[in-house]
């Protein structure tokens, strides 16, 4: 390289680094991108919820099954593939301090995550757990619940169980009114965190959607991604079973994730002439969030999905092969194609 070329780059790296705007081409087009992408995500996200709370349209199991599972993969994916990928690139970018790059922050932060998911759970079972001793009912690791009436009958000797059998009815209903609150917070909580990781997401790439050079590409890219990224919150949200005080859950969370891109192309319109996505500052931000919401969604991933949906699911384990493997299939289809996207966005 000739020392003039060597110069022009440096200058190109410098305003790369810098503070300057972003692009500002095609701006009708990033100006339709936010309603664009709001159709696209929401109705990923809200298909699967209406769908299986219909009365007129009749969806096969078999589809339902299947946006589950390709759900699952989608969401694996995007947790390696868009997220813990790109805050390596952007923690150990050249526009950052030298001490960025003595460290992998980037796998750190995912990790802290991990275990701050992991404790937080911890602590609200625990928490429960205990709430649900002090009225004689247990909760075990996969949320079952039992007590001193549980469906197999109270233990001891028939005379006790005759003497208790006035107050067992009122019991049973006590403790599947608990069951079910128990259920539905216990649900909500897992919703909640998975959204929480996908939504910081989702702003951060309307944001550099809004900005970026290379805009025809990612947009394209995106629809696909915000879509099928939807559909894998979509299918844990349908999948919901909540008490009829909680049936607003599902659509709100749906709602919420279809409008998370959309504010963030918005937002970064807003301010393109001073958001630069390489310079040092929204390299820091983009990367700790990402790194941040990595974590999030390995562990929603791998524990809360595969983990509880295979191996701790009875009916699955018990289920026949063909069913086991159209499961499998589907989740490694989601897992393939979003991280096929990940060559481009």
């Amino acid at each position: 390289m000739s020392a003039s070329m060597h110069i022009l780059a440096k200058d190109d790296e410098a305003t790369n680094c810098g503070s300057g705007g972003g692009a500002d081409s095609y701006f009708g087009l990033r100006v339709a991108s936010i309603f664009i992408i709001l159709v696209g995500s929401s109705s990923g996200a809200l298909f699967p919820v209406l769908a299986r709370r219909s009365t007129w349209l009749h969806v096969p199991t078999a589809v339902f099954d299947f946006a589950k599972y390709f759900g699952s993969g989608v969401i694996i994916a995007t947790a390696f593939i868009h997220l813990l990928a790109p805050a390596l690139d952007e923690l150990q970018s050249e526009c950052l301090a030298q001490g960025w790059q003595t460290y992998p922050y980037a796998l750190a932060l995912c990790m802290l995550s991990i275990f701050s998911i992991f404790l937080l759970e911890l602590i609200a079972f625990r928490w429960g757990t205990k709430k649900l001793a002090e009225i004689g009912m247990t909760h075990d690791a996969h949320g079952h619940l039992a007590g001193s009436h549980a469906s197999h009958g109270p233990e001891g000797n028939p005379d006790e169980s005759k003497s208790k059998s006035s107050s067992s009815e009122v019991d049973v209903e006590n403790q599947h009114g608990l069951r079910v609150l128990d259920s539905a917070l216990t649900q909500i909580i897992g919703v909640a965190i998975l959204e929480f990781g996908v939504t910081l997401h989702s702003v951060l790439i309307g944001l550099t959607l809004a900005v970026n050079e290379d805009f025809k590409v990612l947009f394209v890219v995106l629809i696909f991604h915000q879509t099928f990224e939807g559909l894998g919150i979509g299918s844990r949200l349908a999948y919901m079973d909540l008490p009829p005080k909680y049936r607003w859950v599902p659509f709100a969370g749906a709602m919420l994730y279809g409008l998370t891109t959309p504010i963030g192309i918005a937002a970064g319109l807003g301010i393109r002439t001073t958001y630069n996505p390489g310079s040092t500052t929204a390299s820091i931000v983009s990367g700790v969030l990402d790194a941040f919401s990595s974590g999030i969604l390995i562990y929603t991933g791998l524990v809360e999905l595969l983990a509880h949906e295979f191996l701790f699911n009875k009916d699955m384990m018990t289920s026949s092969n063909g069913r086991l493997a159209y499961a499998i299939i589907c989740m490694l289809s989601g897992c393939a194609l979003m991280a096929l996207l990940g060559r481009w966005a």
